[in-house]
């Protein structure tokens, strides 16, 4: 396609009268804006190329036979083609998603055995560790501050802690 000195197809016409060309050459433009459009196409090169251009097209159009109908199988085709793409989309947005579920199930395989493991440890272990309420005694404050012996208060600090020691201990 030749190109003129403002970077414009030769074959373009120009902005203004572009658009009255078809109108002109169909017969529908009548008057003075008809003959304005004639002595344009007189004086522009580039209007009487697109104008020759469409002449051509429309004298092509005219010669050709009108097309028959789609055909029997048409409707057929298209359907064929419509699923087609159908079924590509699905496959398409399935394989986008399809990480997404892959690792949810893995999150959730792993939520259910860390629960089986609490609930074992729990049934279980847990119970093993733990002392029984029967075992368990009320500690008294007078166990610490009373001596076993209250004859003879303790003379020092290590005396009074020893003391302390040795009740705990005889209780258990």
């Amino acid at each position: 396609m030749a190109m003129t000195k403002g970077n414009e197809p030769a074959n373009v016409a120009c902005r203004k009268y572009e658009p009255l060309l078809e109108d002109y050459l169909s017969g529908e433009l009548a008057g003075t804006r008809a003959k304005e459009v004639a002595e344009h196409l007189g004086a522009c090169a580039r209007c009487r190329e697109a104008f020759e251009l469409a002449t051509a097209s429309t004298h092509l159009l005219r010669a050709l036979a009108p097309a028959t109908g789609p055909g029997q199988d048409f409707s057929r085709l298209v359907m064929v083609r419509v699923r087609a793409a159908e079924e590509e989309r699905i496959a398409e947005r399935a394989g986008f998603w399809q990480s997404f579920v892959s690792l949810g199930w893995r999150f959730a395989a792993t939520a259910t055995l860390a629960l089986g493991i609490l609930v074992t440890y729990d049934a279980g272990w847990g119970r093993r560790a733990q002392p029984s309420a029967s075992a368990l005694r009320l500690i008294n404050v007078s166990d610490f501050l009373a001596p076993s012996d209250p004859a003879r208060p303790p003379a020092n600090r290590d005396e009074a802690l020893m003391m302390v020691a040795e009740s705990n201990y005889a209780n258990h």
